[in-house]
């Protein structure tokens, strides 16, 4: 596993970390808790240090058994939580101090912690990233020892960009895969001179450039990817990176002719994110010990070529760029 400066706070973190949602949430189908302290037991027999998860997951079901993995591990594993998307219903006037106060001390419980490594305002509405008071009270929060260092997770890039007017900003995370490459244009150059750490969520596009699924797949009732396709309960770009499936198929077909030797799609997919050096980290998720092998086994394989590097691109530009480029 290699290892990479996580922006102002100085960590060293896997460059592959791992994301929880699966591990907490029906949304990814079920998964019990047995299966879920297998991967992270496995996440961290493999190097990874980095663990991203909500207080959503499960309604602090994924915290609860992040709590569980770590008790008795003695490495050092940051953890990472989002909060906000508790609301109900989900608006910016119900961002506030008081409100985000109880939701982190409700985390803080979850892990069995008294301070989190990394807390994100977890996509909260555009609106949000223009109010200063919200980031005043990530602040206070890093004062009273609560929380270490404090970030967001944005749907778009237009709010990372504002977010990182924030001096004290320490992450922005965003989707960032083959299939979502808008980030690259300008947000990566710009979180790099700010010194903000870049966590690139949804690698594998929910699937889709995992080369496992066909025109026939089936997904569980209670999986994002059977519910949300139109984005019926979130935002749709979060469910196959916003792209249609039949496209992403497809798309994802053209990019697997072209494959190296020696990798299996997922890697392939986590590794040429890995090829843009202002990535701080990947969080793909995993359920099961294989998948957490393969994922982490990434970041030991070789550098991709010029040759399919433009390959992707040319397979974006052609197939995927007018269904998400101007959206997020």
């Amino acid at each position: 596993m290699r290892y990479r400066t996580f922006g102002k706070t100085g960590w060293k973190v896997s460059e592959i970390g791992l994301g929880t949602w699966a591990l907490g949430s029906a949304a990814w189908g079920d998964v019990d808790e047995e299966q879920a302290l297998e991967v992270l037991d496995e996440a961290i027999n493999q190097g990874i240090n980095f663990i991203d998860t909500a207080d959503v997951y499960g309604d602090g079901t994924s915290e609860k058994r992040i709590a569980k993995a770590l008790k008795d591990v003695d490495k050092r594993i940051y953890v990472a939580t989002k909060f906000g998307r508790r609301l109900d219903p989900h608006t910016s006037s119900g961002y506030t101090k008081g409100n985000l106060e109880k939701f982190l001390e409700r985390s803080l419980n979850n892990l069995e912690t008294d301070t989190v490594d990394l807390v994100q305002l977890h996509c909260p509405p555009t609106e949000v990233y223009y109010r200063p008071e919200i980031f005043e009270a990530m602040e206070d929060f890093v004062d009273q020892g609560m929380v270490r260092y404090y970030g967001v997770s944005v749907e778009k890039v237009e709010e990372g960009l504002k977010a990182l007017e924030y001096p004290n900003l320490a992450s922005v995370q965003m989707i960032f895969n083959m299939f979502r490459q808008r980030p690259a244009d300008l947000f990566f150059e710009r979180a790099e001179e700010k010194g903000v750490a870049v966590i690139t969520r949804v690698p594998l596009a929910s699937g889709l450039l995992t080369g496992k699924y066909d025109r026939d797949a089936q997904f569980p009732d209670n999986d994002h990817r059977n519910f949300n396709r139109k984005g019926e309960e979130f935002d749709v770009g979060e469910t196959f990176a916003g792209v249609n499936f039949e496209t992403g198929l497809d798309a994802e077909g053209e990019i697997e002719k072209v494959k190296p030797e020696g990798f299996s799609m997922a890697q392939l997919a986590i590794k040429w994110i890995l090829e843009h050096d202002d990535v701080n980290i990947v969080i793909p998720g995993a359920k099961n010990r294989q998948q957490v092998r393969d994922n982490a086994g990434a970041s030991e394989l070789s550098g991709l070529s010029d040759e399919f590097m433009d390959v992707v691109d040319d397979v974006y530009d052609n197939m995927i760029k007018e269904q998400v480029h101007h959206r997020w």
